[in-house]
């Protein structure tokens, strides 16, 4: 179980951000933006999640083949613990995992760093 530490520079109205970074499988990765692309992204807003945006690495020694990056924003921890929940049960997101992962899993790892956004920060 994570400890939440507020730090006094975090803003008192800031959503909760979320940080996920994804290693895709060796030659997996166009197939990982495949399914952000056509399923993933619609399920996130269903269900509540804020899509920031998603980002690639460029340099090869930083996982420019292999690592996708993206930062969602929930209102609270508390409704991003729901968004997930409800996005992980969901029917669609089983069917569109299980059919991507025909030929082998994705991904290898997931990271997740829930972030809260600094008093002087211009994203809240």
């Amino acid at each position: 179980t994570n400890t939440v530490t507020v730090s006094p520079s975090i803003t008192k109205d800031s959503r909760c951000f979320e940080i996920r970074t994804y290693y895709a499988a060796p030659g997996k990765l166009e197939a990982l933006n495949a399914r952000f692309r056509n399923h993933t992204c619609a399920l996130f807003r269903k269900h509540g999640m804020e899509i920031v945006g998603f980002w690639i690495p460029t340099d090869a020694d930083k996982g420019a083949d292999h690592t996708l990056v993206y930062i969602l924003a929930h209102k609270n921890r508390e409704a991003a613990k729901k968004s997930w929940a409800a996005f992980i049960a969901d029917p669609v997101w089983k069917k569109a995992q299980q059919e991507s992962e025909a030929n082998g899993k994705l991904v290898t790892k997931v990271e997740s760093v829930f972030l809260g956004a600094t008093d002087y920060s211009p994203l809240k």
